[in-house]
């Protein structure tokens, strides 16, 4: 493995966020970058895009939620939201999967890293998105087009 690290600016949720304005306090966020629809809102224990806002001074809402399928122009248009917002920045969805696979392959992409090394870091960080063939593979295939 290369010396691609855990990304540190970028943090993603484990789980769903039951407090947003705590848990960006808690991680010290600057902006967010918000995965979901609108409709999560209205599911137990989801949040709002609004939530997000009162949460950050910055954010973006970049729809990525089931049955949004995972494609390069997704990937594409998400890694620009993340270029424009400053750090240290959240990145969450609805329980973490899709935003650490985002984080990786953002990261990745910066630091030219390979799709083997970005997938064995996170394999040894315990990132969520590793237990995914699908997410695997978009993470891969976009650290391989995008680059």
């Amino acid at each position: 493995m290369t010396d691609f690290a855990t990304p540190t600016d970028l943090m993603n949720n484990r789980g769903l966020v039951e407090d947003p304005q705590a848990f960006a306090r808690e991680k010290g966020a600057a902006s967010w970058l918000y995965l979901c629809g609108e409709e999560f809102a209205s599911m137990e224990g989801g949040m709002s895009y609004a939530d997000v806002e009162r949460a950050v001074p910055v954010s973006v809402n970049v729809v990525s939620d089931p049955p949004i399928q995972l494609d390069v122009e997704l990937a594409r248009r998400q890694v620009e939201a993340l270029d424009d917002l400053p750090r240290p920045t959240l990145v969450t969805c609805r329980t973490g999967p899709r935003s650490s696979a985002l984080i990786y392959l953002y990261a990745g992409l910066r630091a030219g890293a390979s799709p083997d090394d970005v997938l064995a870091r996170a394999e040894t960080d315990d990132a969520q998105f590793v237990k995914s063939d699908e997410l695997r593979d978009w993470v891969a295939k976009g650290l391989v087009q995008l680059s």
